[in-house]
């Protein structure tokens, strides 16, 4: 079962696991459980038992039954009717496009630690922080419209950028021991979490840290044998994932330790800890700054590869015809969606003024990540409850231990949602974030339903023309 509508198969088993790196580890996760202290193995150990575990047994067994271009949207749509496909991508697209304004937010916070102390002041200097944001969101544009050919390989680069960043960052407590520092370094001890609100809070962001695995089958149309390439993808990625976060986070743990008086920085961890290992002078700062170089290609490739994968499925939504048609059109040459990645990169662009509006930068991002995360933890629900109660012909296909597994995911995405809203940065009123948090998600997923509503009433040019069965056509 394939679904291609001639687009080009571009992406390969490397491409697929670079990409899982890229969109799993994000650098602000080891800042964000680092805040449980030296509990943090044990946060991630819950996380990857009680929430990655089931995504990954999701991802591979549906993946395999449906290796479809829109990847989740089009299981759900399946396995639930096209009302919960809808809202599935719609929760989706919600989520990639507020996580990319949420991460072209570090762009700032990560220059002014690579540059120095002089400019500290670029994250909350509009008339540097806008016209910079602009240009990038252009290049996103410009690279999404020449496809998948040249943006795996700004994927690709992003994702072996953050592996050398996050060994940078893993070696950083080893050269400040070499120095004669009396670091505590135990990225393995037992240590049992807080249970006070902003620890429990930072615990259901770890719990979903580790989500992304299943982003890459949006394109498994345009991914080489997607059937079994995707699951392996999966089976490759793991142990790296889990290493990366569980080191780096030992080594923000560590060091911040050490230096008590510094606060976490949950925008930027990483360029902030390493400046605290290397210092601000010599040789030593020279390869911080490189470090935090290679997180700003991250971010411009992590950027690139949500929003490719949100230009996805406006089109395949428009396949059948849950939107208009105007969103399938395609690049005469790229076989790209150009229409839908025009409307993207406008989105993108309106957040990025919005969100910043009359805030800090630290809190913009707090109230930027906690919404994209809601979207995605809804999404994430449709998914695991597949292999419980979607199309019994599918659940069929699927081995009943799958079913059992994707439950403890259930119970996980409940946790997420139920703390997600919690604020883990410093603002005036947390009640008054959360409702910010939990009138976002419930506002856009009215106007989400209200435009799948709307678009059931054929228009006089629909009723006249035949309706073609879209799964054939696939």
């Amino acid at each position: 079962m394939t679904s291609t509508h001639n687009l080009k198969r571009e992406l390969r088993l490397r491409d697929l696991v670079l990409a899982q790196v890229l969109t799993v580890v994000g650098s602000s996760w080891v800042g964000i459980a680092a805040g449980v202290g030296r509990a943090q193995f044990a946060v991630w150990l819950l996380a990857f038992a009680l929430f990655y575990a089931p995504m990954a047994v999701a991802v591979y067994f549906l993946n395999r039954e449906m290796p479809l271009e829109g990847g989740l949207y089009e299981w759900a749509r399946r396995s639930f009717g096209d009302a919960v496909g809808f809202m599935t991508a719609w929760n989706i697209w919600a989520y990639a496009l507020s996580s990319i304004a949420t991460i072209l937010f570090q762009i700032p916070s990560e220059m002014a630690y690579m540059i120095g102390p002089a400019a500290s002041g670029l994250p909350e200097n509009h008339l540097f922080v806008y016209p910079l944001l602009a240009a990038i969101v252009a290049l996103l544009t410009f690279t999404a419209v020449r496809g998948l050919g040249l943006g795996k390989w700004i994927h690709n680069f992003g994702g072996a950028a953050m592996i050398t960043a996050f060994a940078l960052l893993i070696a950083a407590p080893l050269w400040t021991w070499l120095h004669g520092a009396p670091l505590h370094y135990a990225p393995f001890a037992l240590h049992l979490p807080p249970t006070d609100p902003t620890s429990l809070s930072l615990m259901g962001q770890v719990m979903f840290a580790a989500s992304g695995l299943e982003y890459i089958a949006i394109m498994a149309g345009e991914t080489q044998a997607a059937e079994s390439a995707i699951g392996r993808s999966v089976v490759a990625a793991t142990p790296i994932i889990l290493a990366m976060f569980v080191l780096g986070t030992a080594s923000v743990v560590s060091l911040h330790e050490l230096h008590a008086q510094t606060p976490i920085n949950y925008v930027a961890p990483i360029p902030q800890t390493l400046t605290l290992a290397f210092g601000g002078g010599g040789a030593a700062a020279i390869i911080a700054k490189a470090a935090i170089l290679l997180l700003q290609i991250r971010i411009l490739g992590a950027a690139s590869y949500l929003f490719t994968g949100a230009t996805r499925l406006p089109m395949t939504a428009g396949w059948d015809h849950l939107v208009p048609e105007w969103f399938t059109r395609l690049h005469p040459r790229y076989l790209t969606p150009t229409s839908s990645i025009y409307v993207t990169g406008g989105v993108v662009a309106a957040l990025l003024v919005l969100g910043s509006a009359g805030v800090h930068a630290a809190e913009a991002f707090g109230v930027l990540n906690d919404a994209s995360s809601e979207f995605y933890a809804l999404a994430y629900l449709a998914m695991f409850l597949i292999p419980i109660c979607g199309a019994k012909p599918l659940r069929n296909r699927l081995p009943r231990w799958v079913a059992l597994v994707c439950a403890g995911g259930v119970a996980a995405i409940l946790f997420v949602l139920a703390l997600n809203a919690y604020p883990f940065v410093d603002v005036q009123s947390p009640g008054i974030f959360a409702a910010k948090i939990i009138f976002t998600v419930l506002l856009v997923n009215a106007c989400g339903f209200g435009f799948y509503r709307a678009r059931q009433k054929p228009t006089p040019k629909e009723v006249m023309k035949p309706q073609m069965n879209t799964d054939e056509h696939r």
